[in-house]
């Protein structure tokens, strides 16, 4: 008997039958508790990584901060209904029998696309008419703190969801991959705005995207639009 670990067939099949208000219950649970793992992560690094802070200490929570990042749980809720909606009507469709090498390449090809977009989108919310009304707030972290990375104005979260959707739409990714580059998302941005560095040094000459790479950016707006690579700064000029 052939078993195939990455035959999903079954759980999407019990996603395709659920109710909107099951749908609607379904995001909002998942994404509070990825927003709790999130800061969870955050504070278990800080507590056990000996590296020096990067910054003299870290950005105080706010109201308005736990008001924004309640506010993105939201959007991220209402990203993942518009996702279930398009998948119901097959404007996106799922692998739901990927190979092993299939989702390797499938993760690696979406945090690269994902990664040009981003640094695009980042690169347009730094418009000076842009960044006062959407990013500037975001930046008022010019150290970070374990909200750092939900507060976001809700179109720009709901921008990089849509960013997500447009490739999904594009190409049958595995519900695997996508839960992959989901993760890796999650964990690289908790890192990303940490504030002590979590690379090794030699990191920097691989073109990731470090936490000090990061925190460059939140000390000059004007460089370092990038997530996952430097490659797009190193590329476009605009890499410290």
């Amino acid at each position: 008997m052939n078993f195939n670990w990455f035959d999903f067939s079954g759980y999407l099949k019990i996603f395709w039958q659920f109710s909107w208000l099951q749908w609607i219950v379904f995001s909002l649970i998942s994404n509070v508790l990825l927003c709790l793992f999130s800061i969870a992560l955050y504070q278990f690094i800080e507590k056990t990584c000996r590296k020096d802070f990067l910054q003299k200490q870290n950005h105080p929570v706010t109201q308005s901060d736990a008001y924004l990042s309640l506010l993105t749980v939201v959007c991220n809720s209402f990203v993942m209904l518009l996702g279930a909606f398009l998948w119901k009507n097959n404007w996106i469709i799922i692998d739901p029998h990927p190979s092993a090498v299939s989702v390797f390449l499938e993760t690696i090809a979406f945090i690269f696309l994902m990664d040009l977009l981003m640094y695009f989108f980042h690169y347009a919310a730094h418009l000076p008419f842009v960044y006062k009304i959407l990013h500037g707030k975001h930046h008022e972290h010019v150290s970070t703190n374990f909200l750092s990375l939900f507060v976001l104005h809700p179109f720009e979260t709901i921008g990089f969801g849509l960013m997500i959707l447009a490739l999904l739409m594009s190409y049958d990714f595995s519900i695997i991959s996508i839960a992959l580059y989901l993760s890796i998302n999650l964990i690289w941005g908790t890192i990303g705005h940490l504030n002590r560095e979590f690379f090794p040094a030699s990191f920097d000459r691989l073109f990731v995207g470090t936490t000090r790479f990061h925190n460059q950016h939140h000390l000059d707006e004007t460089k370092n639009f990038g997530f996952y690579t430097s490659i797009w700064d190193r590329l476009f000029g605009t890499y410290r």
